[in-house]
């Protein structure tokens, strides 16, 4: 190893500094980086936000569901919402495949709603999908 700069080889020094350009290089490439990953991550999170009808317009929480028969379960469940909206039920069986699906319309406010549910076959699983508000019905657009 030598010990003074005057001992290195004449031939090391480009290589030497081809490295530190090199290396250069590397904090752009990390800026664009976190740049592209600030701007996927703003994209992603506007996206979830419109996909969902905004910040929390609808809510709601299972209570409980029963399997009434072979054809037919019920579900209650409790949705908090602003205005009107489409609650989507769906029933399971065992191997995780829908065996029956249905729509309930909820009114504004906070409600508990029941359900019946046709299916089938057995279920083995009840569950509410989606709850999507349908606007006022004050709106002179519908």
């Amino acid at each position: 190893m030598p010990s003074k700069p005057s001992d290195v080889p004449s031939d090391a020094a480009p290589a030497a500094a081809g490295r530190r350009r090199r290396l250069g290089n590397r904090p752009v490439f990390f800026l664009m980086g976190i740049v592209v990953a600030a701007v996927f991550t703003v994209g992603w999170g506007i996206a979830l936000v419109s996909y969902n009808g905004g910040l929390g317009s609808t809510s709601y929480q299972v209570v409980a569901w029963r399997v009434l028969s072979d054809s037919e379960a019920t579900i209650s469940f409790q949705v908090n919402t602003r205005d009107p909206a489409l609650c989507l039920v769906s029933a399971s069986d065992a191997r995780h495949v829908q065996v029956g699906q249905t729509e309930v319309p909820v009114e504004a406010g906070v409600q508990d709603v029941h359900a019946r549910i046709e299916t089938v076959r057995e279920a083995s699983t009840v569950e509410v999908t989606s709850c999507r508000e349908q606007g006022s019905q004050n709106d002179p657009a519908q």
